[in-house]
């Protein structure tokens, strides 16, 4: 892993920016995680008969954390708030346009499941009250992989990138490193993998102290795609929506000790996040396995 301590960095970026980045909200047309069953999502709630707590999702999740504060937790006012939702709900609303399964499994890989059709609301059947570990709204599988891109060449939109460092949560090697690292060259044009909001945009310079960052926030998914090392195009602006595939960086080494080390870190973290995880001495996982993510968005993982 090249990704070096961001937390100084990213910490002093934050102060420069953080006047932005508060004043910048959601577009009120975007949908978002608050605690409240609405219109197009589907509902977790802690106890039985639609009460306690809920937890509230406009897309499908393959994994939903155990700890805080990265997990999927449960938001709305009542008995079970702020708890992590996996393995611990009793009932469920589906107020989305599609049938929701829940699984007993992550990833959507157990023969475990019941069904809420649209409209539907209920208890768990017995085998999945309080094992929960994964749901999917029906219809929004990812496509099949002869139709899939390859995310090195998504986020290049060019041959000739590579993975040169992939998640494995520093198992492996000392730390740990919560994305995964692409080289292509210095001079490369980097493209959004997902939409959203521009919610952090930190510059930086080449050099190991000058990390830049690059926070889009996807409402729908309730996902935040972090890019770091590259150098921001001059145009983007905290605040900017981003749509997949634009133009937003060009492949640098900000934060990296050489120009020889030049790399992107693409780090996926739940819910909305303005900096990157630690990456240097630290005890803590705060980001779940991304390849599943990547997947259900219609990439290969290569």
């Amino acid at each position: 892993m090249r990704t070096l301590n961001k937390i100084l960095a990213t910490a002093a970026a934050a102060m420069t920016l953080g006047g932005a980045v508060l004043a910048t909200a959601p577009p009120a047309s975007a949908a978002v995680r608050n605690g409240a069953c609405e219109t197009g999502e589907f509902c977790y709630y802690f106890n039985s008969n639609n009460q306690g707590s809920l937890s509230d999702f406009t897309g499908s999740v393959g994994d939903y954390g155990t700890t805080q504060p990265s997990c999927f937790d449960y938001k709305g006012p009542g008995n079970g708030k702020a708890k992590c939702i996996k393995n611990a709900a009793a009932s469920a609303w589906n107020r989305s346009g599609k049938t929701v399964r829940v699984y007993f499994n992550s990833n959507y890989g157990s023969s475990t499941y019941q069904d809420f059709k649209p409209g539907a609301k209920g208890n768990l059947i017995a085998a999945l009250k309080n094992q929960n570990a994964s749901h999917q709204f029906l219809g929004s599988t990812p496509p099949p992989s002869s139709t899939r891109v390859n995310l090195t060449y998504a986020l290049y939109k060019a041959g000739g990138g590579h993975i040169s460092c992939a998640f494995d949560g520093y198992t492996n090697t000392p730390g740990r490193h919560e994305g995964i690292d692409f080289a292509r060259g210095v001079g490369s044009n980097v493209h959004s993998l997902v939409s959203g909001q521009v919610i952090n945009l930190a510059r930086g310079s080449n050099g190991r102290s000058g990390l830049s960052t690059i926070a889009i926030y996807n409402a729908s998914l309730n996902k935040t795609v972090i890019y770091l090392h590259s150098a921001p195009r001059s145009s983007l602006r905290v605040g900017q929506q981003i749509s997949r595939g634009q133009l937003i960086a060009n492949e640098a080494w900000r934060g990296v000790s050489s120009s020889g080390s030049a790399h992107t870190h693409v780090e996926v973290r739940p819910g909305r996040q303005t900096r990157a995880s630690k990456s240097v001495g630290d005890p803590t996982l705060s980001n779940p396995n991304p390849n599943s993510f990547w997947s259900s968005q219609g990439y290969n993982l290569r």
